[in-house]
């Protein structure tokens, strides 16, 4: 049977085995840091044996004493990924900093150790308890209702954020709890007073309203309130068109954007712009492609089962074709992984694909340095707008070519993956060249039909 701490040490060898670390030196200083954290732990009998909570702390606090702050929870934070390895392996029963997490409905394990280290332990993990998910009166019913929709296929992700948020709210006031629905609705309204608040509110009317129906038929069915949401609708961020010479300038500074430890970097960059913009495809889309979905032969890529729960093959301009076969080639010879399943943006510090924060924060970071957003804030043009603008310019180019927009419409609208074109139409933004471009047109086409012929029209 193995027990730990062990006296050869073999344990922290095996994880240190598991890891994989970019900077050689990683693997002595983790080495050091752990074996420092077993020589303080007390022998456990069984590995039933619970690591306790106190002989963490003891070790965190004797840290604290020698070392900065940041020094200790960087280490802490080492030491919790060894616990967990320890409780995967079944040395110890489990991990306390996860246990302390459970406990206090606390996803951040760095905020349980910050409280560890507090002079008074039992009350910084109070202040950091979290209601648990669905623990008002109305819990039962909100997650009985979020289940029947995802059976039903709906991925139900936002509706299920404003319902956790609803609860929370009842848990704060559980004077509310024998109140009608209404009266609790009116509470979480007034809550905040913005126009996203109200709107919220209006649709968390309507959701609760079928979730009561569905238990009670005779329930009579709410009608919707367009207000709220015209509301929102005037506040809303006009979309950014960018201009090619706009396009060009962020797709010159990707190309440069400087990335000494990771070389595939500019060229990736590079290429999500080039298929933002010439594709028109969404952060979460770039960041879901796999190697498989790419086919260089027929010049299609396909996007699977995104927004809208839509799948699509996309056939690429000669210019994004061939801006994804030179990042093939690059990728290939950074030696990213080639299986058909592996992300198709691969980037070499982990070893797998971007996350969507992994593309946004970059590409956004490329629009501030093109001087288009401003240096701080979340004000100005967005990743999305790429999006945006790639309608406005093919409608455009459908104009000058003499071809009828509205006809290529529900092509455009496949192409994007909408459900229908009024989901496109939302894209469609009216610039001063948009407009000349329609007016021409219905100067040569639509202004004639309004002459008259003997006093009526023709």
């Amino acid at each position: 049977m193995s027990i730990w701490p062990d006296a050869d040490k073999r344990t922290i060898e095996r994880y240190l085995g598991q890891r994989r670390f970019r900077d050689p030196g990683s693997r002595t200083r983790y080495r050091h840091i752990l074996l420092g954290f077993q020589e303080r732990m007390p022998r456990q009998e069984h590995p039933t044996s619970h690591l306790s909570r106190d002989d963490l702390r003891v070790w965190l606090r004797e840290g604290a004493a020698c070392w900065a702050a940041s020094t200790v929870m960087h280490r802490a934070l080492i030491v919790d990924r060894f616990l967990d390895f320890l409780a995967t392996e079944g040395l110890i029963a489990s991990n306390p900093v996860a246990d302390l997490s459970a406990e206090y409905h606390v996803k951040s394990h760095r905020a349980i150790l910050w409280a560890l280290l507090a002079d008074d332990p039992d009350q910084a993990l109070e202040a950091l308890r979290e209601l648990p998910p669905f623990g008002s009166v109305l819990g039962d019913l909100m997650r009985d209702h979020i289940a029947l929709m995802r059976s039903r296929g709906f991925r139900y992700q936002a509706q299920a954020r404003w319902l956790l948020r609803f609860d929370h709210f009842l848990q704060v006031h559980p004077e509310l709890s024998e109140e009608p629905l209404a009266v609790m609705l009116r509470h979480w309204s007034a809550a905040r007073s913005t126009p996203n608040q109200r709107a919220e509110c209006e649709k968390l009317a309507r959701i609760l309203n079928k979730a009561l129906r569905h238990e009670d038929p005779g329930i009579e069915l709410r009608r919707p309130d367009p207000e709220p949401m015209r509301q929102v609708a005037r506040h809303y961020r006009q979309p950014y068109i960018f201009s090619l010479e706009e396009i060009r300038r962020l797709l010159d500074i990707a190309r440069g954007y400087p990335s000494p430890r990771a070389p595939l970097r500019p060229l990736s960059l590079y290429t999500m712009l080039v298929l933002a913009y010439c594709a028109g495809l969404r952060v979460g889309e770039l960041s879901r492609l796999n190697l498989s979905d790419v086919d260089l032969q027929s010049g299609t890529i396909t996007i699977r089962e995104t927004k809208f729960f839509k799948s699509r093959i996309l056939p690429l301009s000669g210019s994004a074709l061939k801006a994804l076969c030179d990042y093939m080639n690059a990728r290939r010879g950074a030696q990213a992984s080639q299986d058909p399943e592996s992300a198709l943006f691969w980037h070499e510090k982990g070893r797998d694909r971007y996350t969507n924060q992994g593309i946004t924060s970059p590409l956004v970071d490329i629009l501030r340095r093109a001087g288009i957003k401003p240096p701080q804030g979340k004000i100005g043009p967005r990743i999305h707008d790429l999006r945006h603008t790639f309608v406005v310019h093919r409608i455009l180019d459908w104009y000058r070519a003499g071809i009828n927009p509205q006809d290529r419409l529900p092509y455009l609208a496949t192409y994007l993956g909408h459900r229908d074109i009024n989901s496109t139409l939302v894209y469609i933004t009216v610039t001063q060249e948009l407009l000349q471009q329609a007016g021409e047109r219905f100067g040569a086409i639509g202004a004639p039909c309004l002459n008259t012929t003997e006093g009526r029209l023709s």
